[in-house]
């Protein structure tokens, strides 16, 4: 078994947090050390999609600062980390990390025999602001989108892992038993939600729906007879509960040029209802299975009252959908994925002894 540390945002709500958390509770299971090393809450929460929804576990240490969302600050308390020895660290790489310290933390860390991988989430090739990616032995990256459009330089280090999913878990609910139910979550900006606000709008000449949106915090301008608004936050029990209660699951994501996969998807798909998500770049590099994707992607709010109107009336085509998803989950399970991590680990101790022999 091998000593494993994780320098990530951790029990927050963001991607970066989700990955860490996802990878290191299968390395464990697996039987792994773990100690991850996570932000000081305080530096965290100044950033909009960073909110703490759990306690942090006995393995989790906070000792770094992000930096401000001006780019400036940031601090690494290295003895924290470098008092253990590890065999594989993993740089949970992102925008808001003080790379000056975590390029020292690497350096030294290799100095003692320890392997680095860094798992890019940074989009844009200017985020990444190391002196040089070469001071890790591996860069993961979620496909081949990050190595083509930011890391050409560095494909003979760069390997592809794919973002991480929640296992399937089946819901006995039976499509709109109890009405039409569309779900959503989070606290993306109120203006993503737009195009779902007009389409269901239509819908709602001819269906009885409700529009089921659960907030942690954040203003929602948006006020219809059928939307039925929560305040609070939830863990993942209870968002398998909500998706469990729903019939189609919203994804409300604005566009971007930046290269991203979408957490939301991959922590919500195994719910096995529905999923509708805008044609962004989140959702471009999703498979099609016998013609059909994992989830529902539109183009306008006219696609999108088409599809939707769809997915209520063609029993038929939610089932391929739902066929799709559970295909995608399996592919990309949680277990298989932090196995993949194990495996690039041991290969590169293997290329590693044949080189020294």
């Amino acid at each position: 078994m091998y000593s494993i540390g994780i320098l990530s945002r951790w029990n927050a709500t963001c991607g970066i947090s989700l990955h860490a958390q996802m990878i290191a509770q299968e390395f464990i299971k697996m039987g792994h050390y773990v100690r991850v090393f996570a932000p000081h809450i305080e530096s965290a929460n100044r950033w909009w999609h960073h909110r703490i929804i759990g306690e942090d576990e006995d393995f989790v240490v906070r000792c770094y600062d992000e930096v401000d969302p001006k780019g400036e600050g940031g601090r690494l308390e290295f003895e924290k980390i470098l008092e253990e020895k590890f065999d594989l660290f993993i740089v949970e790489s992102y925008a808001s990390l003080p790379y000056g310290d975590v390029e020292r933390l690497v350096k030294e860390l290799r100095s003692r025999g320890t392997k680095v991988f860094a798992v890019i989430h940074e989009g844009r090739r200017e985020d990444i602001k190391y002196s040089d990616m070469r001071i890790f032995d591996v860069i993961v990256v979620f496909d081949e989108r990050f190595v083509n459009e930011m890391l050409q330089e560095y494909r003979d280090i760069a390997w592809v892992i794919p973002y991480p999913c929640n296992p399937v878990r089946r819901s006995n609910r039976k499509f709109a038993e109890d009405g039409l139910i569309f779900f959503s979550f989070g606290r993306q900006p109120a203006g993503e939600y737009l195009d779902y606000i007009r389409a269901l709008d239509y819908l709602s000449k001819k269906y009885d729906l409700t529009y089921w949106i659960v907030r942690s915090d954040g203003y929602f301008p948006f006020n219809k007879r059928w939307i039925k608004l929560e305040r609070r936050r939830l863990s993942e029990d209870e968002l398998y509960e909500c998706l469990h209660r729903s019939d189609i699951h919203l994804i409300p994501k604005g566009k971007t040029n930046n290269v991203v996969v979408s957490s939301t998807l991959c922590q919500c798909l195994g719910a096995l209802i529905p999923t509708v998500a805008p044609n962004t770049r989140h959702f471009e590099t999703l498979p099609e299975y016998d013609g059909v994707k994992p989830a529902v992607i539109y183009d306008d709010v006219d696609d999108l009252k088409a599809k939707l109107l769809r997915i209520v009336e063609d029993e038929d085509f939610r089932k391929r959908i739902l066929k799709a998803a559970e295909r995608f989950v399996e592919e990309n399970k949680r277990d298989k994925i932090a196995k993949k991590f194990i495996d690039l680990f041991e290969k590169t101790q293997s290329l590693l002894s044949i080189t020294v022999s």
